[in-house]
């Protein structure tokens, strides 16, 4: 029988999942403590982070963690394989359409005028990382935001972690970035897929149920905020330094890790009408929602159980 800790943490919900119940306690605090490691080095919102040193260092390089450097490799990856469409130079997109703040403190404040966002003169191609000596460069001009990639590599780093020093099955979920570790329960993990990652988890909706890797699902219903320019969201499109504009609510996609499919749903809400071909393209099993509601299922994605 599996046994689950849900708390909160990154602004957000983590939740664990272990196949042995006696290793749940210690499950909770490996998992607690990696995301307060992580809060430290990518947190574009709290003053005392390394990211929001290399920020403002941005033109002048600067020595870097090993956790930031594995970090920015990730996001600077996950551009390389989505062809530039998940961007980690996008900081100063987010805080002009009014990311730039905590979630829940954006979603108590009044109507966010939009600024103007300074013309890039650089892009994720520019970020100089060098692993070895970890010095980050961040172009001038520049503010990068891990929030794309972050969650989901938490995952990846916790449940392969949990697994190691439990020696059980291990589901971890951060804001809803799934990634799964060990040997699954009889039936494989069953995942509930929801607009909104704090739903309760006997919320009434469709379950999958997955062995091995990750599963995310990247949405517009949730994070939405008031502008003097109509509603804005958090999924800024590359292409043109502005929320993207998408016919999908969500999409969920099941890959090798929880980032490969993270970095998947992402690029394909900013893909649009082009995301279906484009996941058959990459052979990624993944379920779009559109805006009023019809879902359509791609590459194979598994069989769903609708639970009321």
């Amino acid at each position: 029988m599996t046994a689950t800790a849900r708390f909160e943490a990154l602004g957000t919900i983590a939740v664990v999942s272990v196949t042995d119940e006696g290793s749940l306690n210690e499950a909770r605090e490996l998992l607690a403590r990696e995301l307060a490691a992580i809060d430290r080095a990518c947190s574009r919102f709290r003053d005392d982070s390394e990211l929001v040193h290399a920020n403002a260092s941005a033109g002048t390089p600067v020595r870097i963690s090993r956790l930031l450097a594995d970090a920015v490799r990730v996001a600077l990856e996950a551009a390389r394989s989505s062809n530039g469409l998940v961007d980690p130079t996008l900081g100063a997109n987010l805080r002009a359409a009014g990311y730039d703040r905590t979630f829940s403190l954006v979603r108590e404040r009044e109507t966010w005028q939009i600024s103007a966002v300074p013309a890039r003169r650089a892009s994720w191609r520019d970020v100089d990382l060098n692993e070895t000596t970890r010095m980050l460069l961040v172009p001038a001009g520049v503010e990068l935001d891990l929030g794309a990639t972050a969650k989901a590599w938490a995952s990846d780093r916790a449940a392969a972690r949990i697994a190691e020093v439990t020696s059980c099955g291990v589901l971890v979920s951060v804001g809803g970035d799934v990634a799964v570790a060990g040997p699954a329960p009889n039936g494989g993990w069953s995942i509930r897929i929801a607009d909104d990652h704090a739903a309760e988890l006997d919320t009434p909706g469709p379950v999958v149920a997955i062995t091995t890797g990750g599963l995310a699902t990247s949405g517009v219903a949730v994070r939405r905020w008031a502008t003097d320019r109509g509603e804005a969201h958090h999924l800024i499109d590359p292409r043109t330094g502005h929320p993207a504009v998408t016919p999908w609510r969500t999409v969920s996609v099941a890959a090798a890790s929880c980032v490969a499919a993270n970095t998947a749903s992402t690029a394909a809400i900013v893909l649009g009408g082009d995301a279906p071909a484009w996941l058959v393209q990459q052979g990624l099993p993944a379920r779009a929602v559109r805006t009023d509601g019809a879902v359509l299922t791609i590459c194979g994605w598994p069989a769903e159980v609708e639970v009321a």
